[in-house]
Protein backbone atom coordinates (compact mmCIF):
# COMPACT_ATOMS: atom_id res chain seq x y z
CA UNK A 1 0.00 0.00 0.00
CA UNK A 2 3.32 2.13 0.63
CA UNK A 3 4.75 1.69 -2.42
CA UNK A 4 1.29 2.44 -4.31
CA UNK A 5 0.97 5.72 -2.63
CA UNK A 6 4.59 6.91 -2.45
CA UNK A 7 4.51 6.25 -6.74
CA UNK A 8 1.32 8.02 -6.80
CA UNK A 9 2.98 11.04 -4.84
CA UNK A 10 5.99 11.05 -7.02
CA UNK A 11 3.78 11.49 -10.21
CA UNK A 12 1.62 13.95 -8.45
CA UNK A 13 4.97 15.88 -7.58
CA UNK A 14 6.27 15.66 -11.24
CA UNK A 15 2.91 16.71 -12.71
CA UNK A 16 2.50 19.31 -10.68
CA UNK A 17 6.03 20.96 -11.24
CA UNK A 18 5.21 20.68 -15.18
CA UNK A 19 1.86 22.84 -14.88
CA UNK A 20 3.62 25.06 -12.85
CA UNK A 21 6.17 25.48 -15.19
CA UNK A 22 3.70 26.25 -18.09
CA UNK A 23 1.84 28.64 -16.67
CA UNK A 24 2.54 32.31 -17.49
CA UNK A 25 4.92 34.38 -15.44
CA UNK A 26 2.80 37.57 -14.05
CA UNK A 27 5.27 39.31 -12.05
CA UNK A 28 8.14 41.17 -13.27
CA UNK A 29 10.65 40.90 -10.79
CA UNK A 30 13.23 39.39 -13.26
CA UNK A 31 11.91 41.56 -15.78
CA UNK A 32 10.86 38.95 -17.85
CA UNK A 33 7.10 37.80 -18.42
CA UNK A 34 3.81 39.25 -17.31
CA UNK A 35 3.98 41.25 -20.65
CA UNK A 36 3.87 41.33 -24.46
CA UNK A 37 1.16 40.00 -26.27
CA UNK A 38 0.62 36.31 -27.60
CA UNK A 39 -0.87 33.18 -25.57
CA UNK A 40 2.45 31.45 -25.16
CA UNK A 41 3.07 27.96 -27.12
CA UNK A 42 2.53 29.56 -30.54
CA UNK A 43 -0.92 30.70 -29.87
CA UNK A 44 -2.18 27.04 -28.60
CA UNK A 45 -4.86 27.70 -25.49
CA UNK A 46 -4.35 31.30 -25.37
CA UNK A 47 -6.33 33.80 -23.55
CA UNK A 48 -8.38 33.16 -20.37
CA UNK A 49 -8.95 29.02 -21.19
CA UNK A 50 -5.27 28.54 -20.57
CA UNK A 51 -5.37 30.46 -17.29
CA UNK A 52 -8.75 28.93 -16.21
CA UNK A 53 -7.50 25.24 -17.57
CA UNK A 54 -3.34 25.61 -16.07
CA UNK A 55 -4.92 27.18 -12.49
CA UNK A 56 -7.66 23.90 -11.98
CA UNK A 57 -5.31 21.66 -13.11
CA UNK A 58 -2.84 23.18 -10.56
CA UNK A 59 -5.38 23.19 -7.31
CA UNK A 60 -6.43 19.83 -8.36
CA UNK A 61 -2.44 18.37 -8.63
CA UNK A 62 -1.58 20.52 -5.25
CA UNK A 63 -4.51 18.82 -3.31
CA UNK A 64 -3.82 15.77 -4.42
CA UNK A 65 -0.06 16.05 -3.22
CA UNK A 66 -1.15 17.38 -0.02
CA UNK A 67 -3.68 14.35 0.59
CA UNK A 68 -0.67 11.90 -0.42
CA UNK A 69 1.39 13.93 1.47
CA UNK A 70 -0.53 13.61 4.83
CA UNK A 71 -1.62 9.85 4.15
CA UNK A 72 1.96 9.12 4.14
CA UNK A 73 2.68 10.76 7.41
CA UNK A 74 -0.19 8.81 9.01
CA UNK A 75 1.09 5.33 7.72
CA UNK A 76 4.67 5.89 8.25
CA UNK A 77 4.20 7.44 12.03
CA UNK A 78 1.66 4.03 12.78
CA UNK A 79 4.53 1.91 11.38
CA UNK A 80 7.29 3.42 13.19
CA UNK A 81 8.45 1.87 16.66
CA UNK A 82 8.10 3.98 19.65
CA UNK A 83 10.69 5.95 20.76
CA UNK A 84 13.47 7.74 18.65
CA UNK A 85 16.37 6.08 16.58
CA UNK A 86 18.75 7.20 19.37
CA UNK A 87 16.81 4.99 22.07
CA UNK A 88 17.02 2.04 19.86
CA UNK A 89 21.28 2.48 19.92
CA UNK A 90 23.31 -0.70 21.64
CA UNK A 91 24.72 0.94 25.15
CA UNK A 92 28.12 0.21 25.19
CA UNK A 93 30.49 1.19 27.90
CA UNK A 94 33.43 3.58 27.25
CA UNK A 95 36.70 2.51 25.94
CA UNK A 96 39.17 2.90 28.75
CA UNK A 97 42.67 4.17 28.33
CA UNK A 98 44.29 2.28 31.66
CA UNK A 99 44.42 -0.89 29.55
CA UNK A 100 46.41 -2.38 26.60
CA UNK A 101 44.70 -3.60 24.12
CA UNK A 102 44.21 -7.09 23.87
CA UNK A 103 46.61 -8.94 21.46
CA UNK A 104 44.72 -11.10 18.59
CA UNK A 105 44.44 -15.04 19.63
CA UNK A 106 47.84 -16.36 17.72
CA UNK A 107 46.56 -18.41 14.15
CA UNK A 108 46.83 -22.60 14.40
CA UNK A 109 47.55 -24.47 11.23
CA UNK A 110 46.62 -28.02 11.33
CA UNK A 111 49.19 -30.25 10.64
CA UNK A 112 48.89 -33.43 7.59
Amino acid sequence: MTQVLVIIHVMLAIALVGVVLLQRSEGGGLGIGGGGGGGGMGGFLTGRGTKSLLTQATAVLAAGFFITSLTLTWLESHRAPEGSLIDQLPISAPASTDTAPESPPTPTVPLE
